[in-house]
């Protein structure tokens, strides 16, 4: 079983990052891969939001959170936009002809006004992921798992990434952050005692 595993190498993620900006651009596909690095949600989560879950009509500007209830644990979340979403956000926005609150942001040319599926959204993940020969097993969970391990290593509890991810358990958590040999290395060198 190939489990997915998070970008663990920072210049990895970087170039994994802008491939939608530079490589070939495509505003949806940048802003598919900026929400699922910045929010911590499940591609299927993700598929799911329409333009009326991030932009306020009447004020005519982005919300400062989203909230949803994820389909795998029925569980309600509210997620903050931080500046990275918003801004891709805005990139998107100016390409669209008009926001209908209904549209969904990650929509399909095929149909009308139904998201890409989950299988697109892996091929633009793998496309990327692939152009740059990242090693693992990247897919559209790896996003939701680098997430997890660039907030551990910068320090935020564990606990606190088990209640974000809506993890049962610590185990379940701790399997998420992909730390390796090297991060249990750096520990031991970093604490003199």
């Amino acid at each position: 079983m190939n489990i997915a595993q998070p970008i663990r190498n920072e210049q990895d993620l970087n170039h994994f990052k802008d491939y939608y900006r530079g490589i070939e651009p495509d505003v949806r596909n940048y802003l598919l891969i900026t929400m699922g690095l910045n929010t911590a949600l499940r591609i299927s989560d993700i598929l799911k939001l329409q333009w009326k879950h991030v932009y306020n009509g009447e004020n005519r500007q982005f919300r400062s959170h989203i909230t949803i209830v994820e389909m795998k644990t029925g569980k309600k979340s509210k997620i903050f936009l931080n500046a990275n979403i918003k801004k891709a956000l805005k990139e998107y926005e100016k390409e669209m002809n008009a926001l209908e609150a209904e549209h969904y942001l990650f929509g399909s040319s095929v149909g009308e006004n139904t998201p890409i599926t989950r299988v697109q959204a892996y091929r633009i993940v793998k496309k990327a992921a692939n152009f740059y020969r990242l090693e693992g097993v990247i897919s559209c969970h790896s996003l939701r798992k680098t997430f997890g391990y660039y907030a551990w290593k910068q320090g935020v509890p564990p606990v606190l990434l088990m209640n974000i991810y809506n993890h049962s358990s610590f185990q379940v958590t701790k399997r998420y952050l992909g730390i390796e040999q090297d991060d249990r290395d750096l520990v031991f060198e970093k604490i003199l005692i």
